[in-house]
This record gives structure tokens, C-alpha cells and sequence, in this order.
């Protein structure tokens, strides 16, 4: 993107896409922001550092996705009580809780006027920063008490229903607000954070070399995608090769994790419409592939399998070639059951129209993955940056319009149906050779980036080595940040009954941006 109406220029930053570092003003910030977002950039990540021990301050990082790649802005700010940098919500709305979030985690605020915690929940001093590279992370704190101030919708016949944060079913923790007319919802607000795990800080306890089997365990069902952009940021810094053997089967096992969620989710999906015959059928799928996952891979979703210079082991021949057959077999199955959906009226009364997000508001709000793709925000990585070996594929990118429960079930369905043709195509043409590379015993200090279209949107890891292999900063970020704040949209005007269902077909996660 040409920031060049600023005076600013970019630096070519590691990075498993083409990326630009730009070091950018504190009071250029949003003007930055704003000249990116009329040339058609959208948010991908917000992130702060501690470089004071390096006579920087606190360094403010926005990551920026563009046709041309990527572009971090990076801002200065001085350890003073009162430095603040500009608003980046005015211009990307999920940049809010985001910027919420870095104050919580580093205490470095914006000018933004919500200024409520996020990540802190009074299980820590609030005047005590946990990412700052002074926090001492041993000592033991007493429960506080933290009072969220929810906004309330006045006026005759208005209602709060609260939903959480522990729910009925076994699924992570998430505090929905509710007001409502009857059963229409006028507004909903959420409140997460109640996963927080002190990931980021875990990171910078151990080397680089290791840190990738916690990266696939930042958000469980996003294992490899989560490993491999690690893995992909590593290998940046380190100037480093893959082979192809080992890119291949990062490729079959990212796609496998693909087709697990989406059955997964398919059924889900159909049983909050009331159509339990849809979870059964896509439950026994999605157990035949974790199954057929644990003989190839050692583990029924994949964890430590994609590892910083290639993959853990190979895969027998034997198991490709039943991979290759099963994947036929759920084709088959899939369409069967998809001319099910769609000829189920009951089903098709609750999908079309619910929960729906206009492409127009999409576009404002930074709707991004599936989802996105589903309100006509057609953007995939394996397309757009088409690398090793999704170049030799020819990746087929799905998207609809309509927005609705209908079509995220759509374009589930379709991306279903791809990533089993993806896998038929490379158990059939693998290559041969490694399937590991040794990386460099000495890693330079740089920051790099890892970016992988994971099943539910792009997950980015940014790195930043240290001495010795050393971790200064790695930030994993979730695609689901962006996408939890249109679901408060998504719900307005729709009754309190089709929420299961819409916050279903988006299948977001919780822990993802609980770091």
C-alpha cells in the first residue's frame, strides 16, 4: 500500500507473504490507517512490545493486509503516564478490543474513548503490566473484584437477558448480554477474556527452536494452522528452506484439519435448526477422519505434527492411499446429505434470512475467513499468496453474498467438498525426499511473520527472536478477534432463540484471542 502522501517508506520485513515494516509517527498513526483503508486494506492484527531496553519505549504495531501483501505500521511511544497513541478503531472497528486488550496486557493506551479492561479480570494488580519485560510472573496474588460496566439499552418493555459466562453445554466460557423487546434483540454485548492463559508471556520462557508446540496449542482446533505459521515466521527469521515433501504434508494436514471442523460444524450447525438427524450423520464422519488422523499422524488432530523446518515424521504410503479413498467415500456421503439441507424446509426457514451480515457491513467491520467469504469478502490466502504447494493445486476460493446462516452452511459445504479433492490431489502427487530441514544453530533478532489461511480465517504469529534463539515477543493472532464484534451486529433484529444458531454458523473461537 502507498503511504508515500505521509513522507512513508517500508522496509522488507521475513515474512511467509510479501510484508513491508513501516515506522510511522505517533501522530500519523491514523492518518496512516485511513490512506491504507481507502486503498482497500483491512485490519489484520493490533500488538504491542516493550523494546525500552533497547532505548525505543513501547512500540505499537498494526498489521495491514492489502492486494501487494502485507504492511506493519509501527509507532514509538515514550514510558511516560500520559503517552497515548491515535484511535485505530475509528478506522477499523475490531482494532477496539484489541487496543483494550495491549493496555491490559502492557499498559500502553490509545485515545480511544472506551477505555473498560478486557483482557483483566482482577486476577492480577491492575497496575501491574504481565507483557512488560520488567513483570516479575512469580509472585501470588489474592482475587480482586472487577465490575464490567455493560452498556443497557432504556425504554417501556426493554429486558437483560444474561447468557454466561458458564454454559449449559461443554463448550469455553463467554458472557453475552442481551436486550430485548419480547424476543427480538435490540442489542447484544460480549465479554471474554475469561480463557486468559498468560500465553504471550509463556512464550518468552522458552527458545524459539521449542515455542511452536505451544503455538498449536494457543487454539485446539486450529493446531496446524496455528503450528505452521509459527513454524513459517521461524524459518523467515532464519532464512531457511522446507523441503517439499515436508510443504506437501503441512498442505494435507492443514486441509484434514479443514474438513474435521467443517463437519463438525455442518452438523452443529443442523442441529440448532432442529435437525438432529444432520448431527448424527456428520458426527460419524468427522470421528472416521480424527481417526484416520491418528494412524497417519500420531495424533486424531495433529498436534506437534508441523515442527520449524518441516514436519515431526512422514506418512506411511499406506495411510495416503486410505486417506485418498476415504476422502471419496465423504464426498459422496456429503452430497447426499447437503441435497438433504437443502431440500429440508424447516431447516431452510431457520437459515435463510437468520442472523445476516450485508457485505457492505462486512466490509466496515472487517469480516474476514469463512465468514467473510460467506458475505462476499472473498479473500483466502491459499489464493491470494498462492506458495509451495498451493501454487501446483489450484485452489478453488469460495464465497456468496447473502451473508445469512445459509450461506456460511453454503460455503462450509463447498470448501468441504475442495479440501477433500485437495487431499485425493496430494496423497496422489507427493513428492518425495526429507521431510525436515535443520534450522541455523544461531537465529538473527528480527521479527518475522507466519500468515496460514487456517479453516476458520488467516492466523498470523508474529515473532521476535532474541539472543540465542531467544523469545522477545510472539503474538498469535486469531482470526475470530475481528469476527466475535459482527456477531453483536449479525443478532440485532432476529429473536433470542436463533442466537444458538447464528453464533454457531460463525464457530468462533474462544481461547484463540484469550492469550
Amino acid at each position: 500500500m502507498d503511504l508515500s502522501r505521509l513522507g512513508l517508506a517500508g522496509a522488507t520485513l521475513p515474512s511467509a507473504v510479501p510484508a513491508v515494516r513501516i515506522p510511522v509517527g505517533s501522530g500519523q498513526l491514523v492518518a496512516a490507517c485511513r490512506i491504507a483503508q481507502e486503498q482497500g486494506a483491512h485490519l489484520v492484527a493490533l500488538w504491542t512490545s516493550d523494546g525500552r531496553d533497547r532505548g525505543r519505549g513501547f512500540v505499537v504495531h498494526v498489521a495491514l493486509g492489502g492486494a501487494a501483501g502485507l504492511a506493519v505500521l509501527e509507532t514509538t511511544l515514550p514510558d511516560l503516564p500520559d503517552a497515548r497513541y491515535g484511535d485505530v478503531s475509528a478506522i477499523f472497528p475490531a482494532a477496539g478490543r484489541m487496543q483494550r486488550a495491549a493496555f491490559d496486557l502492557m499498559g500502553v493506551a490509545s485515545e480511544a474513548d472506551d477505555q473498560r479492561p478486557w483482557a483483566w479480570m482482577a486476577s492480577w494488580p491492575i497496575d501491574c503490566f504481565p507483557l512488560r519485560r520488567d513483570f516479575e510472573a512469580s509472585p501470588k496474588w489474592g482475587p480482586g473484584q472487577e465490575e464490567y460496566e455493560f452498556v443497557r439499552v432504556e425504554g417501556d418493555g426493554v429486558h437483560e437477558i444474561a447468557v454466561g459466562p458458564v454454559h449449559a453445554g461443554i463448550i469455553e466460557p463467554g458472557h453475552f448480554r442481551f436486550q430485548v423487546v419480547g424476543e427480538k434483540v435490540l442489542r447484544l454485548e460480549e465479554r471474554f477474556s475469561y480463557a486468559h492463559k498468560g500465553i504471550e508471556k509463556r512464550f518468552e520462557a522458552m527458545s524459539a527452536a521449542d515455542a511452536y508446540r505451544l503455538a498449536g496449542r494457543v487454539s485446539g482446533d486450529s493446531t496446524v494452522a496455528y503450528a505452521w505459521a509459527y513454524a513459517q515466521a521461524l524459518e523467515a527469521i532464519a532464512g531457511a528452506g522446507v523441503p517439499p515433501r515436508a510443504l506437501w504434508l503441512r498442505a494435507l494436514a492443514l486441509e484434514r484439519e479443514r474438513i474435521a471442523n467443517h463437519l463438525g460444524d455442518l452438523g452443529a450447525i443442523g442441529n440448532d435448526g432442529g435437525f438432529a438427524f444432520g448431527l448424527a450423520q456428520f458426527s460419524r464422519l468427522r470421528e472416521d477422519v480424527v481417526r484416520a488422523n491418528r494412524e497417519a499422524f500420531g495424533h486424531r488432530f495433529m498436534m506437534d505434527f508441523v515442527a520449524p523446518g518441516g514436519v515431526a515424521c512422514d506418512v506411511a504410503r499406506e495411510c495416503l492411499a486410505a486417506m485418498a479413498d476415504e476422502a471419496v467415500r465423504i464426498a459422496g456421503e456429503v452430497a447426499t446429505l447437503r441435497a438433504i439441507y437443502d431440500e429440508h424446509d424447516g431447516l431452510q426457514d431457520r437459515f435463510r434470512t437468520c442472523g445476516r451480515v450485508t457485505p457492505e457491513l462486512a466490509a466496515q467491520l472487517g469480516l474476514g475467513g469463512l465468514a467473510g467469504r460467506a458475505s462476499g469478502q472473498a479473500r483466502d490466502l491459499r489464493c491470494d499468496f498462492p506458495s509451495a504447494p498451493w501454487d501446483a493445486l489450484a485452489v478453488r476460493k469460495f464465497s456468496a453474498g447473502g451473508g445469512d446462516v445459509a450461506a456460511r452452511v453454503a460455503v462450509r459445504f463447498d470448501e468441504l467438498v475442495e479440501s477433500l479433492r485437495l487431499v485425493r490431489a496430494i496423497a496422489d502427487r507427493l513428492p518425495g525426499g526429507e521431510v525436515r530441514a535443520a534450522l541455523p544453530e544461531t537465529l538473527p533478532a528480527k521479527l518475522g511473520l507466519g500468515y496460514v489461511e487456517g479453516w476458520r480465517g488467516p492466523v498470523l504469529v508474529a515473532l521476535e527472536t532474541g539472543a540465542g534463539g531467544t523469545i522477545r515477543r510472539c503474538h498469535p493472532h486469531d482470526p475470530s478477534w475481528a469476527n466475535w464484534p459482527v456477531i453483536e451486529h449479525a443478532v440485532i433484529g432476529n429473536i433470542v432463540p436463533d442466537f444458538p444458531l447464528i453464533n454457531k454458523s460463525f464457530n468462533l473461537s474462544y481461547s484463540g484471542p484469550d492469550l
